[in-house]
């Protein structure tokens, strides 16, 4: 009966270093002179990195710019935060070396310039 009891614990013990073994990371100790052996290469290639897909927010393309010297009231009415009002002011103090004008010169307030700064462009002719 006494060895059956031993052989049971034996077994028990046994499977439980196998499964710490098994969880331990492994370590190689290289020898003096000898160089540690290569690591294989995983046998599956590595995924591509994930494309970035464009922000919402990103500051639109030179080409959909609204130019302020030359914009018509109905454009420029579409912008957010410019109204009628604001609009006919933008054309009479025409024409702007540069859209910060708006600003500069108190025809937008700073945040409705803040709002537009990034959809406008004062081009030169």
């Amino acid at each position: 009966m006494r060895n059956i009891l031993r052989l049971c614990l034996l077994v028990l013990l046994s499977t439980f270093a196998a499964a710490a073994l098994a969880q331990a990371p492994a370590t190689s100790i290289a020898k003096v002179g000898k160089s540690a052996p290569a690591q294989q290469q995983p046998a599956t290639p590595a995924p591509e990195p994930a494309k970035e897909s464009p922000a919402k927010d990103a500051a639109p393309k030179p080409a959909e710019l609204l130019d302020i010297n030359s914009a018509t009231k109905e454009e420029l009415d579409a912008l957010p935060g410019i109204g009628e009002a604001r609009s006919v002011a933008i054309i009479k103090g025409r024409p702007y070396k540069g859209k910060d004008e708006l600003y500069q010169k108190n025809i937008l307030p700073k945040g409705v310039y803040e709002k537009i700064k990034d959809k406008i462009i004062a081009k030169q002719k």
